[in-house]
């Protein structure tokens, strides 16, 4: 059993709203003697008498070219964060009550489903929806309704809760720093107010190599945020999902529709979500493990083609492949970045193109496995991956198309 506050998430929120940022902005590219640009992340905030020591400083600052060559950023990131003052006595938390947040999301399901077989007791953190999250109430996980842009919503959900694993990533539609900076803020804020004994956080592989990306940027910066403020936590970082592959490519070329690649190298490692989850609650038992940073990454780096062409194998057929230059990418970006209702969509065309350049989205994976415990030879490759996709979905399409010949022989 671990102690948690036993403060009311009223009260909790009474406190920590006056942590959260009085005041957040994204400074303005500013032109410098040296022909650079200057990002800088600044949060300025008010701070009350409860929890004047845990009140954060983050600041962030990088350059990189404005034009012509690209020149490697210079990234400083700095985070001051004391030790957050118990506001009453603890109450006993089971280790094994856990709040899985971005739970509906291609990761966060497969956290739910490996945690309730596993045992935890679950409960889903997901935003208001049309239609509600009803898969993770069948499985036997509870729902609770919050939304990391509204802080105000998040202390009750954190009520009783010893762990907390962050899936969650801002939706297409809406800008980068609302949920991914912001939203992940409050979250940790609140998290160390209420005494939440475990935060897991996941991020992006090679994030601190491209400031230039703001997505990649927000992810470390989050990461240095969490890692100064008091919480024991995990981080784990990403190279790719194998799931992705499906829509992207399998699906596509089923259909016999396009499929979109790039003339550029890049190799990622991608790794069923399902293995994913398995050694993150892995780790989640090893008190071994508390307080560091590991990337997963798949037993094998792929390029776009490879893995187009290894669909082409197991499907059967062809793809219709209409290439993408890498140059075109980049003209795009500077041409959306002339227009302000167009920020966010070249933000994440600033990350398209940093995996779509010449890069390695891996990592070696061997001394991890051996402090996890685990077997490599365990870990789902790509071509079994797609392989059982491509049998399973070939065999209904067969399945299908008989039973409709059966139906015309009787009619």
């Amino acid at each position: 059993m671990m102690m948690a506050s036993r403060c009311s998430s009223t009260s909790i929120f009474s406190h920590v709203k006056t942590a959260t940022p009085h005041h957040h902005q994204l400074c303005q590219a500013r032109s410098s003697s040296i022909g650079h640009a200057s990002l800088c992340w600044r949060r300025s905030l008010v701070r009350d008498d409860h929890l004047a020591s845990a009140i954060p400083l983050l600041t962030l600052t990088s350059s990189s070219s404005l034009g012509g060559s690209y020149i490697p950023s210079v990234l400083t990131c700095t985070a001051q964060t004391a030790m957050t003052t118990n506001l009453a006595p603890g109450t006993p938390v089971r280790s094994t009550n856990i709040l899985v947040v971005g739970a509906t999301g291609t990761l966060g399901r497969q956290v739910v489903r490996w945690a309730l077989d596993e045992g935890y007791d679950v409960r889903c953190l997901v935003r208001p929806r049309p239609a509600p999250a009803d898969f993770l109430r069948d499985w036997g996980a509870t729902v609770v309704n919050a939304d990391l842009s509204k802080p105000e919503t998040i202390p009750a959900t954190l009520v009783g809760i010893h762990t907390v694993i962050d899936c969650a990533t801002g939706r297409p539609e809406e800008p980068i720093k609302t949920v991914d900076w912001e939203g992940k803020v409050a979250l940790i804020q609140c998290a160390k107010a209420m005494g939440i004994q475990k935060y897991v956080f996941f991020s992006i592989h090679n994030c601190d190599k491209h400031p230039e990306v703001p997505l990649m940027e927000i992810k470390y910066c989050t990461e240095k945020f969490l890692q100064d403020s008091g919480l024991t936590y995990i981080i784990i970082r990403l190279c790719g999902f194998m799931q992705g592959l499906i829509g992207q490519y399998a699906v596509p070329i089923l259909e016999e529709k396009s499929v979109w690649g790039t003339d550029a190298p890049t190799r990622i490692a991608y790794m069923d979500t399902q293995d994913v989850a398995r050694l993150t609650f892995i780790a989640l038992r090893n008190e071994k493990i508390n307080r560091k940073l590991f990337t997963f990454a798949g037993p094998r780096a792929w390029t776009t083609q490879e893995v187009i062409t290894l669909c082409e194998r197991l499907a059967g057929q062809d793809a219709n492949v209409t290439t993408v230059p890498v140059s075109v990418l980049r003209f795009t970006r500077q041409l959306t970045r002339c227009f302000e209702w167009t920020n966010d969509v070249a933000d994440r065309l600033a990350f398209s193109e940093v995996l779509m350049s010449d890069t390695v989205f891996s990592a070696p994976m061997t001394e991890t496995y051996d402090l996890l415990g685990v077997d490599a030879k365990k870990i789902v490759t790509l071509e079994k991956y797609l392989q059982d996709y491509f049998t399973n979905i070939l065999k209904k399409l067969k399945d299908m198309k008989a039973q409709s010949k059966q139906s015309d022989f009787y009619i």
